[in-house]
């Protein structure tokens, strides 16, 4: 055990142009409550929302010089922190700095509060967190009496991170020698003349999980490469969102106009000859435009929303895991298929 185990998702970190915009489109699509807000005394706003124990931060820069504001004219809205909980900020700070990672922000405490912050891909941070008992905000944030609606989103299941060629090996390098994660997945995925390579590292008897993702040089380009052209560097692809049933879920998300990607017919009529399902039946997935799989430990059912970004860069997914722990490979080249058609669209 060191000072770095057992971390978890505390929060993501949205740098945004519009801090309200991006929490109202939120809570109208995904059923979010606003939980905090924050005055615009430091040069920003801020605006927190959840569901669960989901936790997105949007902050908006009120001034050309604020770091947001960098981000945003650069990648436009996205992820600019994902914020690790953990028991000593202090302590894991100074540890991941001893093995090699760039310190962003000293440890302080703010509000019962206590961070540190460290880089971790890209213009990406991690900021380490540990609060007091009672102590569930933002240090600066005002508490907001909002009420999520009911659709079974429950946490943050992993991240999933574009990176360019070559910098998959050294990023997985990073975390495991830096922040004490494990590899508990790798792929390379071929789709036709396209492909790309995966690796999934976890923090160390915790749950957040990365899903790292590189385009293979060798291939033609595809989404990947598309993703890094246009948010213009390494960044957060999708989020995706856990639920105990994905079918109620999906169907309250489109019933709020979420739209998401589609699978082919041909993929449901096989479905059936490659898996025994344990949940769900193959007319209700098929309904939605659910993606099933398996590994060793069980089944994982997902779906992609269809991205809303300007950019169309980030998005989020939808993921059930019936004692599965990692990704079939089905899912992975179906999914990819199914983001490089979305793209197309």
């Amino acid at each position: 055990m060191t000072a770095l185990s057992g971390a978890t998702i505390d929060h993501l970190g949205f740098h945004v142009a519009d801090a309200d915009k991006s929490a109202h489109r939120m809570r109208e699509d995904y059923g979010m409550a606003v939980l905090a807000e924050g005055s615009r005394a430091e040069g920003e706003r801020s605006v927190l929302v959840g569901a669960g124990t989901v936790r997105m931060l949007f902050t908006q820069p009120l001034t050309d010089d604020h770091p947001a504001a960098r981000y945003v004219r650069e990648h436009g809205d996205g992820v600019a922190d994902i914020a690790l909980r953990v028991a000593d900020p202090r302590a894991a700070h100074d540890l991941a700095v001893a093995r090699g990672a760039r310190s962003l922000a000293a440890p302080a405490e703010r509000d019962g509060v206590a961070t540190a912050a460290v880089a971790g891909f890209g213009d990406v941070a991690h900021t380490l967190v540990a609060r007091a008992p009672g102590r569930d905000l933002p240090p600066g944030l005002t508490p907001v009496a909002g009420v999520p609606a009911d659709l079974g989103l429950e946490a943050v299941d992993h991240v999933a991170v574009c990176l360019p060629a070559g910098e998959l090996a050294p990023t997985v390098a990073r975390y495991r020698e830096v922040l004490g994660f494990s590899t508990i997945f790798e792929e390379r995925i071929a789709v036709g003349a396209q492909a790309m390579v995966s690796a999934i590292v976890r923090s160390d008897g915790g749950d957040a999980t990365l899903t790292l993702i590189e385009p293979d040089p060798g291939a033609e380009p595809g989404h990947i490469d598309g993703f890094l052209r246009d948010h213009r560097g390494p960044g957060v692809q999708h989020i995706a969102l856990g639920t105990a049933d994905i079918t109620g879920t999906v169907g309250l998300l489109r019933e709020r106009g979420v739209s998401f990607l589609d699978a082919p017919d041909a993929y449901y009529r096989l479905l059936a000859e490659r898996l025994d399902l344990r949940r769900h039946t193959v007319e209700a997935l098929r309904g939605l435009g659910v993606l099933v799989d398996e590994d060793h430990d069980g089944q994982l059912f997902q779906i992609f929303a269809r991205s809303t970004h300007p950019r169309n860069t980030v998005f989020f997914e939808v993921i059930e895991r019936l004692g599965a722990t990692t990704f079939g490979s089905g899912n992975i080249r179906a999914l990819y298929e199914a983001v490089e058609r979305g793209r197309a669209d």
